[in-house]
Parts: structure tokens; sequence; C-alpha cells
């Protein structure tokens, strides 16, 4: 019961900080578009992973399909803190670190899925071979 409570605090979490920042990255917000240019990658970029974040709340939302989407932002957000670490800074356009923070949020929510479902992850694995 309490793990079941516990994965879905964790899902709307990541659900929640996915879906905000879907509407700055499709409505073209200034900040995003800062950062995909600093990246090199806008506006490709911005839309794919917008498309992959939107993908990511679908499967994490879904209890059959939660460890797949847990996979998933985990890889997007590994991408984010990296590209925050080596390119843009901990601090984007006055932000005090609030979207590094949030992607860390969401990485570790993400692992912490990964956790509770690898009985999952053994048994997909197993399938794979």
């Amino acid at each position: 019961m309490k793990t079941t409570i516990l994965s879905w605090v964790l899902r709307i979490t990541v659900a929640i900080i996915l879906l905000q920042t879907l509407y700055f990255k499709f409505t073209g917000a200034e900040e995003s578009i800062y950062i995909f240019s600093a990246l090199g990658v806008e506006p490709y970029g911005r839309i794919g992973t917008g498309i992959l974040e939107l993908i990511t709340v679908i499967l994490i939302l879904m209890p059959t399909t939660t460890l797949l989407g847990a996979v998933l932002g985990s890889g997007i957000m590994v991408g984010a803190i990296l590209s925050h670490l080596f390119v843009l800074g901990i601090e984007v356009e006055g932000d005090a670190g609030t979207l590094f923070a949030l992607a860390n949020l969401t990485l570790f929510s993400c692992l912490t899925l990964i956790f509770l479902n690898r009985d999952k992850l053994s048994n997909f694995l197993k399938l794979k071979r």
C-alpha cells in the first residue's frame, strides 16, 4: 500500500513538471528558444523534446507502462542535467537554478520509479533475450 502511494506521488510529480514545461516548449516561449538555441538545436530539439516529454507523461501515468515512461524520463533528464552542467549553466535566464532543480527532482523520481518497478524490469529484459 505504501509503495502504491509513493509510486503515484512520484508519477504525478513527474507528470506535473513535464506537462508544465510543455506549454513553454510548444508555444515557443523566449526562455525555451534561448535554451535550445544555446544547444544548437532550435526549433527541432525543442519540439522533439516536447513530444518525448509528452510521451513520457502518458507512459508514466499508465500503470502497465510506468517503467517504460520512467526509463524514457530518466534519459531525457540526464540530457537536461548534462546540458545545464556543460553548456547552459545551473542558472538560466535568471531562474535561480529552478529548471536545473526540477530536472534533478524529475530524474530522482524516475529513478525511484525504476527501482520500485525493478521486478518488471527483469521480466522485460528476459523477454528481450
